[in-house]
């Protein structure tokens, strides 16, 4: 279970994101997104006061996040893997949950998204992405939307440069005492960060808006990415600002050791793209 670390540092956003005005994302559910039902009598241990499941696929080296309300029970899966939608249905079944909703992060080029899969599986579910990424989803966010679950909402940040369309979600803390949970996608990692050289990429972008936007957060805001190739699950923002070895350069070095990398393109790019520009839709897909 994770836990939290307070430290000194105001537990407030930002004053000027503060002062943005907020449009709370609607996507009312169909009655037939009902989830087969558990023995809820038993109920979910907590993460920081909500129902917190990190699930990982090996394949692509993906991390998948469901978050659920634990009063209404309605929950939410972030960046969920076409491979594993039936397994996501299991644990979300599992604990007695109600999906209501996935989210991707960006336009993923080294899997495809689950939510195609998870939709017809569980109709009246719904998809969400952000609208710079050019991908369908049912619902297209904008940087300072709100997204609810239940009596909890996720605060969209836009954090582009990984790819032009990245969004991060940002959870405050939901009990006294807890940590705020942001879910980076691959725009922060740990001790790393995404590769720049495809997709709308922007190096310097991506330096700025981790700067700005992610390091602003709280310090002892749990850092959750869509990828960690060592077994590491999570990081925190006071760490990933003082000991993450990219993005404690200067903003020039940052480009220039960005634009050396010379990585091979990911093997499932030309098949994954395609598919999770139409919110993986036709699956299967050979």
């Amino acid at each position: 279970m994770l836990a939290s670390r307070p430290t000194a540092r105001a537990a407030a956003a930002p004053a000027a994101r503060a002062r943005r005005a907020v449009r709370v994302v609607s996507f009312a559910q169909q009655p037939a997104a009902t989830a087969v039902a558990a023995n809820k009598a038993s109920k979910p241990a907590l993460t920081n006061g909500v129902i917190f499941r990190q699930l990982f696929d090996g394949a692509s080296s993906t991390y998948t996040y469901l978050l659920a309300d634990p009063l209404s029970l309605e929950a939410v899966l972030i960046d969920p893997v076409l491979e594993q939608a039936e397994r996501d249905l299991e644990v979300v079944d599992g604990l007695g949950l109600n999906l209501v909703l996935t989210l991707n992060t960006h336009c993923h080029a080294d899997h495809i998204t689950g939510s195609g899969k998870l939709k017809a599986l569980r109709p009246g579910v719904r998809s969400a992405i952000a609208a710079a990424s050019g991908a369908a989803g049912d619902v297209q966010l904008r940087d300072g939307d709100s997204v609810p679950f239940g009596a909890l909402a996720l605060a969209c940040i836009a954090t582009p440069g990984h790819t032009s369309g990245c969004m991060s979600f940002y959870l405050p803390p939901a009990a006294p005492g807890a940590a705020g949970l942001v879910f980076t996608g691959d725009a922060l990692l740990i001790r790393g960060c995404g590769r720049t050289d495809f997709q709308g990429g922007d190096a310097a972008g991506l330096y700025d808006t981790v700067h700005a936007r992610l390091f602003s957060l709280p310090d002892d805001t749990l850092v959750l990415p869509g990828h960690d190739y060592r077994g590491r699950t999570a990081s925190s923002i006071a760490e990933e600002r003082a000991l993450n070895p990219r993005l404690t350069k200067g903003r020039g070095e940052f480009v220039a050791l960005m634009a050396g990398l010379g990585l091979p393109y990911p093997k499932q790019i030309d098949r994954a793209l395609p598919a999770n520009l139409e919110d993986g839709a036709r699956f299967p897909y050979e």
